[in-house]
């Protein structure tokens, strides 16, 4: 769809991207209804920018510092006065572009809202050990005078003013098509988190790196229903454990690396 053919609702879809050729267009077209898609690229070695294009997205390619910085730059150039924040593996359902729609028409104090997600994982929905039940609704639809913060990993929007509201209808997240994708995302994000809290003056211990993975698969897996999602359930309890294990291991290198 061309950028002239688009709605004419006042929103803004702000879409991050890296190699994301096999998602960015049906992501785009689950926004048309938006005045404007401005797609913010990293680094892609694929063909995600010919495709978003193609799409009837504009395509910006700031250079990467943080996801929260990139989504500040696509939100610099937004011409509406309300932005929807997306991954490209998530998708705007007829019904939430339908309520938001709405939301957006109407006079208010509300500066943001939450919306919450529907969680996929190897193509079926997980419904509990916390990716599921209400539990996932960032802050994903905000007026434009709101910018993401500068944190390397759990990023988020600093509402300065007015309130917080949330809509009804969610967003579809197709998360990690193949654990390959998951490998690849953990890496990078408990390398960013140990980055991240070693700046700030945080230390790593044994004690930390022998109990909180633990912690977190029993909490996880037990207190927050995960086996209910059957062996998808158990597979991302230990996955999570794993990942919890990799941040504290890395932040306590850190440690090591600078009593040399």
């Amino acid at each position: 769809m061309s950028s002239s053919s688009r709605g004419s609702s006042d929103v803004t879809a702000v879409i991050a991207a890296h190699n994301e050729s096999a998602n960015i267009e049906a992501c785009i077209a689950s926004v048309e209804w938006a005045r404007e898609v401005i797609v913010v690229e990293n680094d892609s070695l694929d063909d995600t920018i010919d495709r978003a294009r193609s799409a009837g997205a504009t395509v910006i390619s700031p250079k990467f510092t943080t996801i929260g910085a990139s989504r500040n730059k696509g939100i610099e150039r937004a011409k509406s006065s309300w932005i929807l924040v997306l991954d490209a593996d998530e998708r705007c359902t007829p019904e939430l572009a339908e309520e938001i729609r709405k939301v957006v028409a109407q006079p208010g104090s509300t500066s943001a809202f939450r919306v919450p997600r529907r969680n996929f994982f190897l193509g079926k929905e997980i419904r509990h050990g916390g990716w599921g039940g209400g539990s996932d609704k960032p802050i994903r639809l905000f007026r434009r005078e709101l910018r993401y913060n500068a944190s390397l990993v759990h990023e988020h929007v600093d509402v300065t003013e007015g309130s917080i509201g949330e809509v009804r209808n969610k967003l579809l997240h197709y998360t990690y098509a193949s654990l390959d994708q998951y490998f690849e995302k953990f890496d990078r994000y408990s390398r960013w988190w140990a980055e991240q809290n070693f700046a700030k003056g945080r230390q790593s211990t044994a004690a930390a790196i022998l109990f909180k993975p633990p912690a977190k698969f029993v909490g996880m897996y037990f207190f927050r229903g995960g086996f209910r999602d059957g062996a998808r359930g158990l597979v991302l309890a230990c996955l999570a454990a794993a990942s919890v294990m990799a941040k504290y291991a890395r932040l306590w290198e850190r440690s090591v690396r600078r009593e040399r």
